[in-house]
Parts: C-alpha cells; structure tokens; sequence
C-alpha cells in the first residue's frame, strides 16, 4: 500500500520532469540590432534529465506574426512531440525567433541588419546556451511564408551552416511579381530591407537580385548544388506564391539541384502549414540520421 501511495504521487512528477517545454518570451542581447530580440524555444522531452546534444531547428514564422506564432497558432508542440513519440522524428530543439517585418533580409542602407543578427549572434548564443549538436548536419532552417523565404535565404546565403531546409508556402516571388505589386503593399512587406522606395523606383536592383531566391538558385555555383538539402511544400490553392513556388520547383529542376516539391490541397493558412510541419521536419530528420 506503502509503494502505490509513493508511486502515485512520484508518477506525475516524473512524468512532468519528462514533458516537452516551450518558453515564449526569451531574449538575446544583439548589438547589431542594437535592443533584446525575442525568441521562442522548445526543448524535447527528457532534456533537464539528460546530457546529450541535440539537433536544432530553427523555425521561421511569416509575416506580421511573432516568435509565438508556431506555438500558438500552428500548435507545434504538440505536433513535435507526437511525431518523436511516434519515431518519426529525433528529439530535437526548436529556435523560434521573433523577425519582425524584415523578410530576414539585411537592410539595403545598412540600417537594420537582421540576417547579420540570425548569423552573428543568435545562432551562437542558442549553442552556447543550450546542449546543440553544432556539427552542419545537425543544423536546419524551416519556415512559413515569409519565414519560408527566410529559410530558403539563408540555405542559399550560408550552406555552409545549414544541412537542410524546408520551405511551406514560401514567398518566392517572380521580378514581375515584384514590379507589378502595388506600392503600398509593398512598402508593407519590404520597406524594412529595402527601404522606402517611392513609386516609379526601380525595384529590381543589385541588392534585391542578392536575395531574390530565384536570383540566387539560377545563379548557385556548380559546387553548392548539392550542399543543402531541400523541400519545398505550396498548396494548390494558395493564390499569393504559388507561382513563385513552381517557377522555383522548375528552375531547381532545371538547374540539377536535388530537392522535394510537395504540392497538396489547400491555401495560405494555419490548417496548410500544421498538416504540412511533421512531413518538413522528417524530412529534415533524414539528416540527423
């Protein structure tokens, strides 16, 4: 009696210590950005207990939301641990850090420079801070919109970091795209990299054709064709980047460069990107095998 009483009180503490956790609102000093930038991390189950080193994810939230989006909206905990418990993916940690409205770009001026920040000093202090395996393969990028631009940005910038990406819905847009979208819209999305453009401006400059993605796939060097692994996932009916996203299935294609195109049904939306997160991140998962 002594030892189911003992038990049934330990029981929930134990299996307590063992949960998955998320923290929303956690800070890193930059002095690039020149304030505290937010992220949001998850730590797998079983990490206080353990020593090991995990793989890392960093995932990307699109524009307008924060570093809590994929907790709160695309319900990523959950859906994180169900696919470890299920074997279909390692225990990992997953960085979430709060971008703003930058696209993850630098800032055309030098003003803002955000991708210095994820490079410089966020991704640093994520492995000094917590148990990371730091080795490439280890690494990964994912996001949504455009966080799934800001994924395939920095694969494309950095392949030297980054073992595999994987991009739901990204904002690839086409050069006419980029002309024809009306002024105040995107003042809206690009004004923090590329400053404030007046109407009549040419957008299509040498700094944005160095973070156009299809810029910088048609023009990737023979040797890094094969350095990062990639997957790419639209819906159907996703009226805003599904062109983008073909024309970048294409080129790739093209071009020789290894990658998955995933094309299945539905739209620009939460309900897309929460179906789609599990099948990213074991693809991802390839990697750290």
């Amino acid at each position: 009696m002594f030892r189911l009483l003992v038990f049934c009180v330990l029981f929930p503490l134990i299996a307590a210590a063992q949960d998955s956790k998320v923290f929303e609102e956690l800070t890193v000093k930059s002095a690039i950005l020149k304030k505290d930038k937010k992220f949001a991390l998850y730590l797998p189950a079983g990490y206080e207990s353990s020593q090991r080193a995990y793989p890392v994810v960093y995932l990307l939230h699109g524009g307008g939301d924060t570093q809590t989006a994929w907790i709160q909206s695309g319900n990523m905990q959950h859906l994180v641990d169900e696919a470890i418990r299920a074997g279909k993916i390692p225990p990992m940690i997953v960085v979430m850090p709060d971008a703003e409205m930058t696209f993850y770009m630098n800032n055309a001026a030098g003003k803002y420079q955000y991708e210095d920040f994820f490079i410089k000093e966020l991704i640093p202090h994520i492995e000094k801070t917590y148990r990371c395996r730091t080795e490439k393969r280890f690494r990964a990028v994912a996001g949504l919109s455009m966080g799934g631009f800001g994924s395939l940005l920095y694969a494309l910038h950095h392949p030297d970091l980054f073992g595999s990406c994987a991009a739901l819905s990204a904002a690839v847009r086409t050069d006419q795209q980029i002309r024809e979208m009306p002024h105040p819209e995107y003042l809206r999305r690009y004004r923090s990299a590329m400053g404030e453009l007046k109407e009549g401006d040419n957008r299509i400059t040498d700094f944005w054709n160095q973070n156009s993605i299809l810029y910088l796939v048609k023009n990737l060097p023979e040797a890094q064709k094969k350095a990062v692994r990639f997957y790419l996932d639209c819906g159907d009916d996703d009226q805003l980047l599904y062109e983008g996203n073909a024309n970048l299935h294409t080129l790739m294609r093209n071009l020789n460069i290894p990658h998955e195109y995933r094309v299945r049904d539905g739209g620009h939306t939460w309900e897309y990107w929460r179906t789609g997160l599990p099948d990213a991140l074991a693809f991802i998962s390839q990697s750290f095998q």
